[in-house]
């Protein structure tokens, strides 16, 4: 069943109430590459109390969306006994491998709207409702995040590109001060005492979190910034755990005026950051610079990893729920580039548990 919103306030404050002990509780995430202690949360299973009961158990089968390409392009017609895949090191059993052109697809447009990209936000409104018009079919669903001084949401799920169109359309500029609203999408982060410019680092996080966590499918959140954050309550690292705890695969697009920057004797540094953040979640960063006909290859060049990406499957042969996080290794043949998140965290029920 998808999610359906309250109004954005309203929204907002309920998930406030809701979530903020919760999140007062957390431990301090992970560096890149050291995952957060583990949790306690105990693995799922349910065991038959009389003779003749059907045995139940859940069986945390383990996704990995990618795609594979080599110097021609993208491979179609991969077959599991091709590719192999470890997880920490251990060889797994790859029980599925199938392509997922017409698994429903589930897109978040994450829009950067800061002072910074006043140059360029036609561009990026033109081409992104240009992409969703391609791209959403009836079974599939997307939505829309601008972030700035402020994280809010302006389009709920929906399959309609004509609703996201007139949404995105409206975006504007905002280098107001921050509203001050409660936690959450719509209100921004925790108040905090860095300057407030561009959420970037929120806007990830709060997508992946409150968005996309409970969603099932393929998932994939298109950013377009120029990869600079300023005033985040959240850090990379949390964004990038988010984004792997909700299966999510990221693209960020740079998109930048660079004049802009030099203008006003400032550095460019919005690259690694992103770098980062679609490496571990198996997306990539694709950097348009300020032109308008890069911009819409690189939304091309998604279509096409859309059309042509896998779904693997295994369970793994280490089967604790322990909140741990896993590295995964997806080979398919020499001369083959897998493009496929990093790893996951064993949490109970959080990676698209099947039941056998």
């Amino acid at each position: 069943m998808r999610m359906r919103l309250l109004p954005l306030r309203l929204f907002s404050a309920v998930l406030f109430l809701l979530s903020a002990p919760a999140l007062l509780r957390a431990q301090e995430a992970p560096t890149l590459d050291a995952p957060p202690p583990h949790s306690k949360a105990p693995a799922q299973e349910e065991t038959p109390l009389h003779e003749g009961q059907t045995l139940k158990v859940n069986v945390n089968l383990v996704d990995v969306y990618f795609s594979a390409r080599d110097n021609h392009g993208f491979l179609a017609g991969l077959r599991k006994d091709e590719c192999t895949l470890m997880e920490d090191h251990t060889p797994q059993t790859i029980k599925n491998l199938t392509q997922e052109k017409n698994l429903p697809l589930t897109i978040g447009i994450l829009l950067d709207t800061s002072g910074s990209q006043t140059n360029v936000l036609p561009l990026e409104k033109d081409s992104g409702s240009r992409f969703l018009k391609e791209v959403l079919t009836p079974k599939d669903e997307a939505f829309l995040i601008s972030f700035d001084v402020n994280v809010d949401l302006l389009a709920d799920f929906t399959n309609s590109p004509r609703e996201i169109d007139r949404s995105i359309q409206k975006a504007s500029i905002n280098t107001a001060s921050s509203s001050g609203g409660v936690p959450g999408i719509g209100g921004g982060p925790f108040p905090t005492s860095n300057p407030r410019g561009t959420l970037l680092y929120d806007a990830v996080y709060l997508a992946s979190h409150d968005k996309l966590q409970s969603q099932t499918g393929r998932k994939i959140l298109v950013i377009l910034t120029d990869g600079e954050d300023q005033g985040s309550q959240y850090k990379i690292k949390d964004a990038i755990e988010a984004a792997q705890k909700a299966n999510v695969i990221v693209y960020p697009i740079l998109i930048a005026d660079r004049a802009s920057y030099l203008a006003a004797g400032e550095i460019y540094m919005g690259s690694s950051a992103m770098d980062a953040l679609a490496t571990q979640t198996g997306g990539r960063v694709i950097n348009v610079g300020n032109s308008g006909r890069k911009l819409e290859d690189a939304f091309d060049q998604i279509q096409d990893e859309l059309r042509t990406q896998y779904l693997a499957s295994y369970t793994p042969t280490n089967p604790e729920a322990d909140g741990k996080f896993r590295k995964v290794e997806l080979e398919c043949g020499k001369g083959v580039k897998v493009q496929a998140r990093k790893g996951y965290y064993a949490i109970a029920g959080g990676n698209d548990d099947a039941v056998e």
